[in-house]
Formats: structure tokens, C-alpha cells, sequence
């Protein structure tokens, strides 16, 4: 019942946020499947290879999902994979960080501060990657092709 119920608050998180940022109606459901995606992969993965590790993965899946969507329905990536990326965010965490900056509790702080560091810049690894794969693939595809 935990993994149905993530599911589901990460698919309607994604796709709301796809609503937010003013994607396009036939790709909502796309952007809800992608973010549904990534966060399931991270929570199989977390107990195991850790946080940033996790992250990296679920952001690939994520990528991997929106480098698809977008030939599919012939719109740009990030319409996809910023959708897709929002539950793996941490702005609790950053929230936290900085609220112990404030309480002048710096120890904890600075913790908080370096693990949300960590999981953004393990955030851009995975898009980036899926990405350079992705130009890999076609560059491939296009010589063969010649």
C-alpha cells in the first residue's frame, strides 16, 4: 500500500506541476508518469545505494522518459523533465537547512545544506548524462544512416 500511494502523490505532483508551468494538456499525463517513474526507482533504490546514488538513477529514468515523450508528441525536453523532476527536489530539506541557519544551530546546518547540494548536483548528472546519451544514440543512428 506505501509504494501505490507514492505512486500516486508523485504522479499528480508532476503533472500538477505540469499545470503550473503551462504545459501543454495532451502532456500532462506524460509529466505525471515521468516524475511517477523517477520517484519509484528512487525509493526502490534508496534503502540500498543511498540518496545521491538513488537520485542520479530515478533522474535518468526521468530524463530517459522525457527524451521519449518529447519525440513522441514532437515538444521540447523540458517540458517533460522539469515535470518530471519535482518530487526528486529537496526543498524540505533545503527548508530545513536554512531554518537551522536562522535558529543559529550552524553544525546541523551546514549537514542539511551539503546533502541538498548534493542530491541538486546529483540531479543535474542524471539529465545531463541522459542527455549525452540520448546525442549519442542519434549520432549513432545518423552514421549508420550515411
Amino acid at each position: 500500500m506505501y509504494y501505490i500511494t507514492q505512486l500516486i502523490t508523485s504522479f499528480i505532483a508532476s503533472a500538477g506541476f505540469g499545470i503550473i508551468f503551462n504545459a501543454p494538456k495532451r502532456t500532462l499525463f506524460q509529466c505525471g508518469l515521468g516524475g511517477m517513474m523517477g520517484w519509484i526507482i528512487y525509493l526502490v533504490l534508496d534503502p540500498h545505494y543511498g540518496t545521491v546514488i538513488s537520485t542520479v538513477a530515478a533522474t535518468f529514468i526521468v530524463g530517459v522518459v522525457s527524451q521519449v515523450s518529447a519525440r513522441i508528441y514532437r515538444m521540447p525536453v523540458i517540458i517533460f523533465s522539469v515535470a518530471g523532476i519535482i518530487p526528486l527536489v529537496p526543498g524540505g530539506l533545503a527548508y530545513d537547512a536554512m531554518r537551522r541557519f536562522v535558529e543559529n544551530d550552524y553544525n546541523p546546518a551546514i549537514q542539511l545544506a551539503a546533502q541538498a547540494f548534493l542530491i541538486s548536483g546529483s540531479i543535474a548528472i542524471g539529465l545531463v548524462v541522459s542527455e549525452v546519451l540520448n546525442q549519442l544514440l542519434l549520432m549513432g543512428r545518423s552514421s549508420r544512416s550515411k
